[in-house]
């Protein structure tokens, strides 16, 4: 539909952005693809192992099996916290009458936040001893029994991890759906609502499957920046207690730099990849034959 010189124009104009992503996404994932064949410490020479860092991977390591359970764990508590909280927080706003702009800026402000001063935060937040903000309003409201050391009890660290990049993210994807949202024909709702129908009604067969398309979208980012979040974890417990908190991106991170082993570390990093690309093969098949 474009005419030669148009096109000539379009590669033009794509060809740097494509020379970046290439160099700073697929150069490194092939990278670690050769190097995840390979056992080297990074100083001596690299000695080729084939398959056998994945054998061990897949047949050999309870720690990585470990870690996937987590990472899946951590996963589901972030897509709730993101994904339902920027649903509803979007609605809300959506039916403020005005101060809409203030708002969206406060929900977004934790996005632009550096990670370390919300590891921080959050650390304070949870302390035991002296009692965390947490800690200090179950005592408050007379559930002092349920105070806990909430980052280093086997039982609650996953929850306690996943929470902070939760809340962190929660304004951006509402940002998204809220624009969504405001986007949906008034004409559409004025006439379901003359026909009597509910809010949750005009909700789920006007509005959510109007959004659909930009659902998909923010599942897909929420999903994939949730399976390589590695930064507030692993500044609020490097993985521990034991490995009740760890993830696959703590453990290949500490398997490179710590064992200082780094084949294997690729062989993890390949398999967080693939990891990725099947989240999204699913999420995308799932959501649209449901549209279906």
């Amino acid at each position: 539909m474009l005419t030669h010189r148009s096109r000539t124009s379009v590669l033009v104009f794509l060809l740097p952005p494509l020379v970046v992503y290439g160099v700073a996404v697929l150069l490194p994932i092939v990278q670690s693809l050769v190097l995840s064949l390979f056992s080297w410490d990074g100083i001596t020479a690299m000695q080729f192992v084939g398959v056998e860092n994945y054998a061990r991977m897949l047949a050999g390591d309870a720690v990585f099996w470990r870690a996937f359970a987590n990472t899946l764990g951590y996963l589901t508590i972030c897509l709730v916290l993101q994904l339902g909280g920027a649903l509803v927080v979007a609605s809300l706003i959506l039916a403020l009458p005005t101060g809409r702009e203030l708002a969206k800026t406060l929900f977004l402000l934790p996005a632009v936040i550096s990670t370390v001063a919300i590891a921080f935060l959050f650390q304070h937040i949870y302390s035991f001893d002296p009692p965390g903000l947490l800690n200090q309003v179950l005592d408050l409201v007379g559930l002092g029994g349920l105070q806990t050391p909430w980052l280093s009890d086997v039982s609650t660290v996953l929850v306690a991890v996943s929470a902070p990049e939760g809340w962190r993210f929660t304004g951006l994807y509402m940002l998204i759906i809220y624009a969504a949202l405001a986007a949906v024909p008034k004409e559409l709702e004025e006439a379901a609502r003359l026909d009597g129908a509910s809010w949750w009604q005009l909700f789920r067969q006007i509005r959510f499957p109007y959004i659909q398309p930009v659902w998909i979208t923010t599942v897909i980012m929420a999903t994939t920046y949730a399976l390589r979040g590695f930064d507030i974890p692993y500044l609020l417990t490097n993985g521990g207690p034991g490995q009740s908190s760890e993830l696959l991106t703590t453990y290949m991170y500490k398997t490179a730099f710590t064992s200082t082993d780094f084949g294997y570390a690729s062989t993890v990093s390949v398999f967080i990849v693939i990891e990725c690309l099947v989240a999204v093969g699913l999420i995308t098949v799932l959501l649209r034959r449901r549209d279906a």
